[in-house]
């Protein structure tokens, strides 16, 4: 499914409404008003009516929304209604923790290659059955076993060149942990996390409290 010009920021709270929704789900809630929602969600409710009419009409006027019904049209928006393979490159304590954590698989995202370069980690298997491949066999393995998103979790200086061989494999979306930008071409998606940032951004704000 394919909108036109929407806001990065409405997909972002997207996300950020579908996880809280879920989260009612768990605890039997079947309805909820965009007014508690936008509450649990730290939005204003025509934020958030305004952001699912990007997309179509949502809800019923005077009752609010069917959640299991609102999660299931947030996933197909976010082409969510389907499993996406991951490959993780870099094994190394960030790589490591990223791969065990549950919460990917819980959103529908599967490891299913992992690669470094170091000989002590190299035909090593971590906690979720994977083999660590050497990176020189990325590009066959990310073919084989239909990867769709790479993970650079790579020293700075490395973080290039593995972005350079996801994209030889046909890898179009790149999650990039590595302080450094890369460089991709324009049909490839590249989403940048660099923890300093933020804390960069809570320094700046903290400041003005001294």
């Amino acid at each position: 499914m394919k909108f036109a010009k929407i806001p990065m920021a409405t997909i972002v709270r997207l996300s950020i409404y579908m996880r809280a929704l879920k989260e009612l789900l768990d605890s039997d809630v079947d309805v909820i008003s965009s007014e508690r929602l936008a509450k649990l969600c730290g939005v204003n409710p025509a934020q958030i009516r305004k952001d699912l009419a990007y997309f179509g009409e949502f809800g019923v006027r005077g009752v609010g929304y069917r959640i299991n019904e609102l999660v299931n049209q947030i996933k197909d928006i976010l082409g969510l209604n389907r499993p996406w393979n991951l490959a993780m490159v870099g094994l190394g304590n960030l790589g490591s923790a990223l791969v065990r954590h549950g919460n990917f698989i819980k959103h529908g995202y599967v490891f299913t290659a992992a690669f470094d370069t170091d000989p002590q980690k190299v035909g090593k298997e971590l906690s979720n059955g994977l083999i660590i491949n050497h990176v020189s066999e990325l590009e066959d393995i990310v073919q084989e076993r239909d990867v769709h998103v790479g993970i650079i979790a790579t020293p700075p200086g490395e973080a290039q060149s593995v972005a350079n061989q996801l994209v030889l494999a046909g890898i179009n979306g790149i999650l990039n942990f590595a302080p450094v930008q890369i460089q991709v071409p324009d049909c490839c998606h590249v989403e940048n996390v660099d923890f300093t940032i933020k804390l960069d951004s809570i320094a700046y704000h903290l400041s003005f409290e001294d």
